[in-house]
């Protein structure tokens, strides 16, 4: 069986998990559709012989243990965004799993241990963090803290959770001698390079998410005056428009993704409004200067934007980057998505990543798509990285 029909079963086996009527799909933490996709993750890895242990933070992995030393790390995650696509994390973790497949078939001996790792609740869909299993894993944030979070239905994590306790696990990371994670590309720069159907990542962008509050008053739809409202939705559509506008004028990307309207009620006029905005910049400074331009909008409107996140520019280790480029006769590309391997970057582990061609650049929609010879010339990829990290004298 070649290696992209033996990625279509994989993906075959988890398809209708989470599958929703539009196509796409909805796998959040701690659901009934996420327990299936530990288990099968579970399944696939003691399948193959390899030590299977679920860590501090709730990350899943399965040890080719050969060898000592510093470890080589390879995965992705398995949940998605709201209605995301099929390819955005699982390409990652079952690439993994067939790239032990074709090392083991080269009779590969490793002379340092190999491990796949599937991050949980990478996306936030659920609990609003995104990359909780990894921030959580490295002490990026305070455990204690995350099990605060609330989903929408007013669910807190700690209490979704049923006793279960997380925790950072210092000594787990400093085990990590490299990772590689590979994923589909979120854009096109790879579609206008003709044949090239592989990049190793060099840098993630400048993001973050904000929250921006608007008040207006509350009163009949069908009998106040026009002239006499104060509508929070009407304010909440001028800053939407201002958001892109700011974008434009700084060569950024911001978006304002969800809006919480308060009554909530088609006869009511809006009293109150959330915005969530979510910001990447190729530099800080080109994103502060959006949010500048966004907060001086908002307080036109007389609403306060409090930030919800922010990662600064994270660089992947130059050293492992040009190396696997070289080896995958590949170009290097920065991101504006955010990514677990980022995560790791940013707590000292060297880090980098394999993108697999994505043709519309579609991506967080059902729509999402990646040929399967271009996802087996990625399996093929990064068992070529996995092999060279996993018997070279030294890691770069």
């Amino acid at each position: 069986m070649s290696i992209a029909d033996s990625l279509a079963e994989l993906f075959a086996r988890i398809e209708a998990i989470g599958r929703t009527e539009q196509g796409g799909y909805r796998r959040f933490a701690l659901t009934p559709e996420d327990e299936e996709l530990r288990e099968f993750f579970a399944a696939e890895v003691t399948s193959r012989g390899l030590r299977y242990e679920v860590d501090t933070a709730g990350n899943q992995w399965g040890w080719w243990q050969e060898g000592d030393g510093p470890a080589v790390v390879t995965g992705s995650h398995l949940d998605s965004v709201p209605d995301g696509g099929a390819f955005d994390g699982p390409l990652g973790v079952l690439s993994a799993l067939l790239a032990i497949d074709e090392l083991r078939g080269r009779g590969i001996t490793p002379r340092r241990p190999i491990a796949v790792v599937s991050f949980t609740e990478e996306e936030g869909g659920r609990f609003p963090l995104a990359c909780r299993g990894s921030r959580v894993l490295t002490g990026a944030v305070d455990a204690e803290t995350v099990g605060e979070l609330k989903d929408p239905a007013g669910t807190r994590l700690a209490d979704a959770l049923d006793g279960a306790e997380l925790a950072a696990d210092p000594e787990l990371v400093s085990r990590i001698g490299a990772y590689v994670e590979l994923h589909i590309e979120q854009g096109r720069n790879l579609a206008t390079m003709g044949d090239q159907a592989i990049a190793v990542a060099s840098a993630i962008w400048p993001h973050g998410r904000w929250r921006l509050q608007l008040s207006g008053v509350a009163d009949h739809a069908g009998t106040t005056r026009l002239a006499d409202r104060d509508d929070a939705l009407i304010k909440a559509a001028r800053i939407i428009l201002a958001v892109r506008e700011a974008a434009e004028q700084t060569g950024t990307l911001a978006t304002v993704g969800a809006l919480d309207v308060s009554p909530g009620a088609i006869n009511a006029i809006p009293s109150g409004v959330e915005l969530f905005i979510d910001a990447r910049a190729e530099t800080m400074a080109k994103l502060d200067d959006v949010i500048a331009r966004i907060t001086q909008a908002a307080s036109s409107e007389g609403g306060d934007v409090h930030r919800i996140s922010l990662t600064p520019e994270t660089s992947f280790h130059p050293g492992l980057s040009h190396a696997l480029a070289e080896r995958c006769h590949a170009p290097l590309l920065a991101t504006g998505a955010g990514h677990d391997a980022g995560i790791l970057a940013d707590a000292g582990v060297p880090a980098t990543m394999l993108f697999v061609r994505n043709p519309t650049g579609v991506s967080h929609s059902p729509h999402e798509h990646a040929e399967l010879t271009d996802c087996e010339a990625g399996v093929l990829a990064l068992a070529d990285c996995l092999e060279f990290l996993a018997t070279a004298e030294q890691l770069p």
